[in-house]
């Protein structure tokens, strides 16, 4: 005979959390860091804000190296649900999960990493077919995006059983599905299995997510705002460098002149009012025509900075 054990009530777990543990551990803010492809940038981009992870073995519980943060590594497709639930208090997954997921959360920050297209393709002759003759087919339409695939047959009202894929969605065309819906960052899997994206659904990319219930926990709040501030800076420093550079007197109007900057360059006089000394903040992808171009209008000494973070 089957014994059925009642889970207890929220408020249960929550006066036994305050019975057995102190209110730091209460309050410690529970990262969920996404595994697999997404995790090297995410990792390296909290390791520049002071916020690194020391794995043990196969163990998906890393040492943190700041206080009141407690980490563990999964999927980036279960993150949403996840942090929903409550089961953590923050976590870092694409959009298109957060999105398929129906994941009722709170998004903090685009960080614009891995961008992909979630795309609808099929072979080529039937990409070639009107639209109304799609809908007339009975199509057989593959994907991974169970919600996004489901809304999408309804919204273009077309006549279709779907197929829940496990992986290599691309394969399936022509002999196993007429259309897939699978994300790509440059079409170049989807036109090498002889595939032609005939809509996009959605545009995705690594966002930083939270549950609500966190936000209304002091201390878990303050630690996600300075989290946001301190990768906002990061990934401003990601497109810029600093430029520092000499200028005489004779030529420092113009040369200012034609500076980009953020609000206005650093000056500064050189010793004995021999010019000037200058520093500014420029895009990173203009260095390369930038350069020659302050060469031409006298500057001297330059020198170029990689910087790690702009705090606005």
């Amino acid at each position: 005979m089957t014994k059925i054990v009642e889970a207890p009530s929220p408020e249960k777990n929550t006066a036994t959390s305050s019975e057995s543990g102190s209110a730091e551990d209460l309050d410690a803010l529970k990262m969920v860091l996404p595994s697999g492809r997404i995790q090297e940038k995410v990792v390296a981009l909290l390791e520049r804000i002071g916020l690194s992870f020391a794995k043990s073995g196969r163990s998906y519980r890393p040492r943190t190296s700041q206080t009141g943060v407690v980490a563990k590594f999964l999927k980036a497709q279960n993150i949403p649900d996840l942090v929903a639930l409550g089961r953590h208090d923050c976590g870092f997954s694409g959009l298109d999960w957060i999105v398929e997921r129906e994941a009722d959360v709170v998004e903090l920050l685009d960080l614009g990493f891995d961008p992909v297209s979630i795309v609808a393709a099929m072979p080529e002759n039937l990409a070639n077919e009107p639209m109304a003759a799609r809908q007339e087919r009975r199509l057989v339409i593959a994907s991974e995006y169970r919600n996004l695939t489901l809304n999408y047959i309804k919204k273009q009202g077309l006549n279709a059983d779907y197929v829940q894929t496990f992986g290599a969605t691309e394969a399936l065309p022509p002999e196993d599905a007429d259309m897939i819906v699978d994300n790509t960052a440059t079409g170049e899997t989807i036109k090498q299995n002889r595939l032609v994206i005939v809509d996009t659904l959605l545009l995705s990319s690594t966002r930083f997510l939270c549950n609500k219930k966190a936000l209304e926990n002091d201390v878990k709040r303050k630690k996600l705002e300075e989290l946001v501030m301190l990768m906002k800076s990061a990934l401003r420093a990601n497109e810029k460098v600093l430029l520092e550079m000499n200028v005489s007197s004779e030529n420092f109007e113009k040369l200012v002149a034609i500076l980009p900057c953020m609000k206005a360059p650093t000056i500064s006089e050189l010793y004995k009012g021999s010019g000037y000394a200058i520093k500014v903040a420029v895009p990173s992808a203009d260095v390369s025509q930038l350069i020659p171009k302050l060469v031409a209008y006298g500057a001297t000494d330059i020198l170029e900075y990689k910087l790690e973070k702009i705090v606005i």
